[in-house]
């Protein structure tokens, strides 16, 4: 399967309505991906289908749970690595501004060119920890795929949370053990479908209590 077949069937089995410039973008994005991969290996899955789905349709999983989020939100990804979730979220979300955390220089420079490269107007970058970060405006969401476990995730991005923002930790399997040990926040545990994987995947949702 191509990948430009693999996006168009990942997006009408996840129900997104996304425009084919979208979906041209964000095979731009998978190019550049991998033509960096092979300098500064930022990413393990090589396989260009397989980055459709364990990159782009697993980063856009997350779309349908976020329904809440107002049109012109600040949303930051923290521990953004190759820009994932956070560039797949600025092309299909061009309304939202995007805040890419990473202290990583390697990773930074990729998606400096990314932002250069695809034209994110929507997009900033910071190359820092997250702990050290403190934004001149905070966020409505705050998510981060797999960067850490969830108390450690709540404690070092709580800070960049805005009144009325939500914590969005993109997680493998149902992490019931993380979210009973978080104490002082509400949290919401939804499954995400993400076509052509062949795994469990979960959305943990989370407000100050």
């Amino acid at each position: 399967m191509t990948p430009n077949t693999a996006l168009e069937r990942g997006f009408e089995s996840m129900g997104l309505a996304l425009s084919a410039s979208v979906r041209e973008r964000l095979l731009d994005y998978l190019e550049l991906l991998t033509k960096w991969n092979r300098t500064y290996n930022l990413t393990a899955v090589r396989e260009p289908a397989a980055m459709v789905s364990h990159h782009v349709l697993d980063s856009l999983a997350v779309l349908p749970h976020l329904g809440f989020v107002k049109p012109d939100a600040r949303v930051a990804d923290i521990g953004s690595g190759a820009g994932l979730p956070g560039i797949p979220l600025a092309l299909a979300k061009p309304g939202w501004h995007i805040a890419l955390v990473e202290s990583n220089d390697k990773k930074a420079a990729f998606l400096r060119q990314a932002k250069i490269e695809l034209q994110l107007s929507n997009v900033e970058i910071q190359v820092l920890r997250v702990e050290a970060w403190h934004a001149a405006e905070r966020f409505a969401v705050v998510i981060s795929r797999a960067f850490a476990e969830l108390a450690d995730f709540v404690a070092a991005c709580r800070h960049l949370l805005a009144p009325g923002g939500v914590i969005a930790a993109m997680k493998g399997r149902e992490p019931s053990d993380e979210v009973a040990k978080l104490s002082g926040f509400r949290c919401k545990t939804v499954p995400l479908h993400v076509p052509f994987i062949d795994a469990e995947r979960h959305l943990v949702l989370c407000e100050p209590a």
